[in-house]
């Protein structure tokens, strides 16, 4: 015996749009949690690299250097290398600047032949931001010993140190030996205890001594 079923209403169809609906939204906000939590490892992991790659390249400009740098700056420290061969754009031998932007606090890696800070208008230099939100920049030598020390905002610090760099030495000037001032004697006054005749006066005849 066959039983017909009738169609279905128009409440159950609205119940299970209905239903429907609430599914995709469930769907929907997960993967937008999905998508989000991505983004986030991205960012994290592309700004690690990102920090990591700027470290080593730190790490080699110091170890490549000739020892000629210089260390300035206040609230972030500004390293100058004068002479290094870890160049990234293929120079012999590079002068870079690390420095930290006070306005965005980016750490920035300048490279040229020779320039000076601030930058004029005529000089040629590559210039590459390398790690953002920056707080904490400083750099230490002692000797043949350099250590940096650095830190994005929300992070924990990085430091490391960088060990045999060369050592400039300067010249010391050499003391000359005063000579000791010896005394001026009159003009006409012979060396020694007797007295020289004065001006205008001759001297008396010696007497020839007689025959025998």
């Amino acid at each position: 015996m066959w039983i017909r079923r009738s169609a279905f209403t128009l409440i159950e169809v609205l119940i299970s749009i209905a239903l429907l609906s609430f599914v995709l939204l469930a769907l929907y906000k997960s993967v937008s949690m999905l998508r989000s939590s991505n983004r986030h490892l991205f960012h994290y992991l592309e700004r690690a690299d990102n920090e990591k790659e700027g470290t080593e390249t730190l790490f080699l400009d110091i170890a490549g250097s000739d020892g000629n740098l210089t260390i300035a700056g206040d609230e972030f420290s500004r390293l100058c290398l004068l002479n290094t061969v870890n160049s990234l754009y293929g120079l012999p031998a590079a002068k870079v600047c690390w420095v930290v932007s006070k306005s965005t606090h980016t750490l920035l890696r300048s490279e040229g032949d020779e320039y000076t800070l601030p930058l004029r208008s005529d000089d040629f230099v590559e210039v590459d931001a390398v790690v953002e939100g920056v707080d904490l920049f400083r750099v230490y030598r002692k000797k043949g010993d350099v250590l940096v020390l650095l830190r994005q905002k929300g992070r924990d610090s990085i430091s490391f140190m960088v060990r045999g760099v060369p050592e400039i030495l300067k010249k010391k000037k050499k003391k000359t030996k005063k000579k000791p001032h010896k005394q001026k004697r009159p003009p006409g006054n012979p060396p020694g205890n007797i007295p020289a005749t004065p001006p205008g006066v001759s001297k008396p005849p010696v007497p020839n001594k007689p025959s025998i």
